[in-house]
């Protein structure tokens, strides 16, 4: 089976997702996706307005009246958890965003110990230590202890960005003391010096009971939601220790079939790759690097050299373990990691990760279905328009119907690449070929079981025929900044 993800959701998406997405099922079911990847269910601290990153109460899916009210952005846990259900009829995969790095929006104060430090360089102090009054303590009130009756305290935090000195509030990053140590976690990414902390109160996981805690909701949630995996948010702030214990215990003790898909956002597959190794290859990692390799390819054109496409991808380093993307709700514009794949490239770039025999694709709801959106830059309100990829469609199905079997690569121009998918006993394969400039060609030999045989491109861009010759070979043609995909008739 071709397994590919929906990313159904994007960061300014309206309306109730959980039961659009159960509308939508039929269409996407038909589409060939076999998985989605949903937005975090959890309650936020903006309440409704929250994308779910913001997160108060892991136990809360949308079923207490906590933070202005008993829904999240996307639905009440009823509807989340038959939206599950009604994919899992249809014969589709979910896979829950968790986010385990941070919580915010505490309900109250505590007087603790806490050292400034240089926001670009974490390990380097600022001033002499002091105390101060932070928001480190959740009773989450309207939940009352329902679930789990843990309760979360400075002791179960590293740092924090806010808090209060002779009723003034003081904004940076502030390392909290506490008995499980003075300074950052060293098991993450040594970006900023010490990456450890992120945004909220940042999780202490060298807190066994933190642990303990943890190791309890996801087995609640499991349980709960019958989610077949998990998509594990900012894993470059997450200390390795606990990832491999948590994981671990996921895998032996819950459900040992769990799909867990990580974001370590790095440029640079080695990064990736060396992560992985820390983690024994439990997880698998969206591949950042290629999305970047598209992104620079959109902007520039025929001068990107197209046969590098693949070149430091993490699909080229660890493709079992790979998810290529072309775009998230990061990286779409206005986003903190704005690189939006700009539209004449993302038929290119959805073919190779549709239509390429390792790849695990991810494709974008707003590449699907289109969104308009707008927000404030700089003081300046911005409206942006994305519109759906209107060849997306036809590539989903060409990857269900004709993307199997072997595939031999003809790398080997700048500006016109091809591969072949040899098929298998019950699919019959395909060429498919990219021009990034001009039109293009490429002298392809299918051997002589194709000898005589003709070939029309299945995306519709070009209406010619094209006929091999006594020995199987013929000359495969796209049309310029184009996709054709050529299919036996």
């Amino acid at each position: 089976m071709n397994g590919v993800i929906i990313q159904f959701f994007h960061w300014y998406h309206e309306g109730n997702l959980w039961n659009e997405f159960t509308k939508k099922l039929d269409d996407l079911k038909n589409l060939g996706f076999t998985a989605v990847w949903l937005p975090p269910a959890t309650k936020c601290v903006l309440g409704q307005e929250g994308r779910g990153y913001d997160i108060y109460d892991l136990y809360d899916l949308g079923e207490f009246n906590q933070k202005g009210g008993i829904p999240t952005r996307y639905g009440t846990k009823d509807e989340y958890l038959s939206a599950i259900k009604k994919a899992h009829e249809a014969g589709i995969s979910v896979y829950a965003d968790i986010v385990l790095n941070h919580r915010m929006g505490g309900d109250e104060s505590e007087t603790v110990t806490v050292h400034q430090v240089n926001e670009e360089n974490r390990n380097e102090t600022i001033g002499e230590p002091f105390t101060a009054k932070a928001y480190t303590k959740f009773l989450f009130p309207g939940r009352d202890r329902k679930y789990s009756d843990f309760i979360w305290d400075y002791t179960c935090f590293s740092g924090i960005d806010s808090i209060q000195k002779d009723q003034e509030e003081i904004k940076g990053i502030f390392k909290i003391h506490n008995e499980y140590g003075t300074e950052w976690n060293p098991a993450v990414s040594h970006q900023f010096g010490n990456y450890d902390y992120l945004m909220g109160a940042d999780v202490e996981y060298r807190n066994p009971y933190v642990v303990t805690e943890m190791k309890n909701w996801i087995k609640w949630y499991l349980e709960t939601t019958h989610v077949d995996g998990l998509r594990l948010d900012a894993l470059k702030h997450l200390s390795v220790d606990f990832l491999q214990e948590w994981i671990t215990y996921i895998k032996t003790e819950l459900k040992p079939d769990c799909y867990i898909l990580g974001e370590f956002w790095k440029q640079e597959s080695e990064k990736i790759s060396d992560f992985s190794d820390k983690i024994n290859d439990m997880i698998s990692c969206f591949d950042a690097p290629l999305h970047y390799n598209f992104f620079r390819a959109s902007k520039d054109g025929r001068n990107y050299d197209l046969s590098q496409i693949l070149k430091g991808s993490f699909l080229e380093k660890k493709p079992v373990l790979s998810v290529s993307f072309v775009e998230n709700h990061d990286t779409q514009k206005l986003q903190s990691l704005e690189s939006a794949v700009k539209d004449w490239f993302k038929p290119l770039a959805y073919a190779i990760i549709l239509l390429s025999e390792e790849a695990y694709p991810c494709v974008f709801y707003p590449d699907l279905f289109g969104a308009e959106y707008t927000d404030t830059k700089d003081g300046e309100e911005i409206k942006v328009i994305m519109p759906k990829v209107e060849i997306l469609p036809k590539l989903l199905e060409a990857r269900k119907q004709f993307a199997y079997g072997e595939q031999i690569s003809y790398f080997d121009h700048p500006n016109c690449i091809a591969w072949v998918r040899k098929g298998n006993n019950e699919y019959p394969g395909c060429i498919v070929i990219l021009s990034n400039g001009e039109n293009g060609y490429k002298d392809i030999e299918l051997g002589k079981e194709n000898a005589d045989s003709v070939y029309r491109d299945f995306t519709g861009q070009r209406k010619d025929e094209i006929k091999t010759d006594e020995n199987g070979k013929a000359r495969f043609v796209v049309s310029s900044q184009s996709v054709s995909v050529w299919i036996k008739v």
